[in-house]
């Protein structure tokens, strides 16, 4: 058995990797440019929410809170009439990428302390690079791909966001394999 202390470069390292590559993805390849959609009127839309001035968060329309208030007849008579829609609001002002991309970061040191402690159970300190690989790999492809399904699932989500965050992943998944294989 591996010792997780040990594994200590290849958390590092794999996470600068996995880190540049996906800023890479985001920024030099345009398959992520369609996640998102413009709301028709847009302006409108945005001119009509503005006196309201919504604080961050985020916000079921209509709003329900629980299983019996679905069943109240003025929630199923809005439900009904519509939209029914699930709005995430920011705070005002173009975003600021630097505390998402520390977090982005931070989640991604997770991702491979958890790849590293499985395969540090399931692996000696002498194993080779296919086994670290194999391990490593499936881990990291679950802690990047798997849970965006749920917002495909829950969130509409298009198909196409899943499909691609799914490919983002296993991108992700192989170099944090590579990387492990490589120092472990």
């Amino acid at each position: 058995m591996a010792s997780l202390f040990s594994l200590w470069l290849p958390i590092l390292v794999s996470a600068v990797v996995v880190f540049i590559a996906s800023s890479i993805i985001h920024m030099m390849f345009t398959y992520h440019k369609n996640d998102l959609q413009k709301l028709p009127n847009e302006d409108d839309v945005l001119d009509a929410l503005r006196p309201f001035n919504v604080p961050e968060g985020e916000y079921s329309m209509p709003y329900c809170g629980t299983a019996k208030g679905m069943k109240d007849p003025t929630t199923v008579e809005k439900f009904d009439k519509g939209p029914v829609a699930v709005l995430a609001v920011w705070g005002n002002g173009m975003p600021k990428m630097g505390k998402n991309l520390i977090q982005w970061f931070i989640y991604i040191i997770v991702v491979s302390i958890f790849a590293a402690y499985i395969a540090s159970h399931a692996l000696n300190a002498d194993a080779v690079y296919l086994e670290v690989f194999r391990f490593v790999g499936c881990t990291a492809f679950i802690g990047y791909a798997v849970g965006n399904w749920q917002s495909y699932i829950w969130w509409r989500k298009s198909l196409r966001y899943a499909l691609f965050s799914s490919l983002d992943g296993l991108i992700y998944a192989c170099l944090t394999a590579g990387v492990f294989g490589w120092l472990w």
